[in-house]
């Protein structure tokens, strides 16, 4: 089959467009991987790799070769190919985005990601208020606050911390292209959108209300604005210029809260209540009620976690055996409360030791800050942001578990890769 490389490249990049956006659908964004996968497949004549794409690609699908090299060590031959099954986006992604790393626009896909993802939350947004009327009147009167995120994100289909972290690095993302209506000299009429667009994004982080998310969006808006002013003026200014965002970004938060007085509760008592309980949950009185979210229960599972995986070294208990056999000490050690509702180990470093053993977690942190170093080669905020984003968010749970963590991060990794390959390809043809 024949196709003009303009047509290739126009369809390649739709392709991109909308596989980014779907992300937080994941019906339709699987189907969009698999045709997009036998469409470069068709045309793989296309793809062109070097040593160093490799070498990225190898780092990008490390998780799945993980999983391949301690297959043997799953109870399960069925349950293995299942884990294996849900990681084959790690492969497809760098295979035909990385091997087409040259066609890659990278500006021009985040900007189209941004503006389509925050305009479809917002239709579902108003969507939400129209089929649900009942949650946003408890909410517009201060009841039951804590679930209105988990509500809104249900509605989507969707995790609300996975939600709120894609939410999170496209608000980072659309306050970069606030900066760059006013350095590229866009007509007020454009830069009036992107503020918008930046505003409604910041909204919706704040109403799906996850605390990670919150801080991680505060964290990526201090980076853009730092490489921003960074470049143009010298220190004092850029003191300066932080502290005027700060005040701002203050000022709105200081608003939300107000409006939504749980956030306070949330953000303080609510997180580190009966830090003193810690592996002995069901002595609270209601523990779904009082610390169903609180840190205490995090670290209660952290320990049990730990625990189980010092057991099972140096191999671990097997991909998809981990969640099995830590309900299994759940139950062992007495902790009904976590065995009732079968939480995960909520860290992605943990949960792959208990799953590998010890090459686990120095696979999650080759995975994960080889997107770091990405973002620091290129001094690049958008890559930087969405690295600390996945990290942290990693800390507190095990988003390389779930198809919203797997595809996300699979995705955003080639793309980084492929923008990072095009400018070192820049530096070699200047020589």
């Amino acid at each position: 089959m024949n196709i003009s490389e303009k047509n290739f490249n126009k369809i390649f990049h739709v392709f991109l467009c909308l596989i980014a956006t779907a992300m937080i659908f994941r019906k339709p964004c699987s189907l969009l991987i698999i045709v997009f996968a036998v469409f470069n497949l068709i045309f793989f004549k296309k793809l062109k790799y070097t040593k160093t794409s490799l070498l990225l690609m190898a780092c990008i699908a490390s998780p799945v070769l993980l999983e391949l090299l301690l297959f043997w060590n799953n109870d399960s031959f069925v349950k293995g190919l299942k884990a294996i099954e849900k990681s084959t986006s790690l492969v497809i992604f760098p295979l035909f985005i990385i091997g087409n790393y040259q066609r890659v626009n990278f500006l021009k896909l985040i900007q189209t990601y941004v503006v389509l993802t925050t305009l479809i939350l917002l239709f579902f947004f108003i969507r939400f208020n129209v089929v649900y009327p009942e949650l946003m009147h408890k909410y517009l009167n201060g009841i039951h606050l804590w679930e209105m995120g988990y509500q809104f994100a249900n509605s989507l289909g969707i995790h609300a911390p996975a939600l709120n972290m894609h939410l999170a690095f496209v608000s980072v993302c659309a306050l970069y292209f606030v900066f760059e209506s006013f350095k590229n000299h866009e007509n007020v009429k454009f830069k009036i959108f992107r503020f918008i667009i930046f505003l409604l994004s910041f909204f919706f982080v704040l109403f799906v209300n996850t605390r990670m998310a919150l801080i991680n969006a505060l964290i990526g808006f201090f980076l853009v604005f730092f490489f921003e002013i960074k470049s143009k003026f010298n220190l004092k200014k850029i003191v300066l210029a932080a502290l005027t965002i700060v005040v701002l970004l203050g000022g709105i938060l200081f608003f939300f809260v107000q409006k939504d007085p749980y956030m306070k509760e949330k953000y303080s008592t609510v997180s580190f209540a009966y830090m003193d309980k810690i592996g002995k949950l069901d002595e609270i009185d209601h523990p779904e009620v009082k610390v169903f979210n609180s840190l205490v229960t995090r670290v209660s599972i952290w320990k049990s976690a730990w625990e189980l995986s010092v057991k099972n070294l140096p191999f671990g208990v097997g991909a998809s055996d981990g969640k099995p056999e830590l309900n299994k000490y759940y139950k062992a050690t007495n902790q009904h409360f976590l065995a009732k509702y079968e939480f995960p180990t909520h860290n992605q470093f943990l949960d792959f030791l208990l799953k590998f053993g010890i090459l686990g977690p120095l696979v999650v942190i080759l995975y994960i800050f080889t997107i770091g170093y990405l973002g620091y080669d290129l001094k690049n905020a958008i890559i930087l942001s969405f690295f600390i984003i996945f990290f942290t968010s990693n800390l507190i749970d095990d988003f390389l578990l779930r198809f919203d963590g797997i595809a996300f991060s699979g995705f955003w990794f080639s793309v980084f890769g492929s923008y990072w390959l095009q400018q070192k390809l820049l530096i070699v043809n200047r020589q």
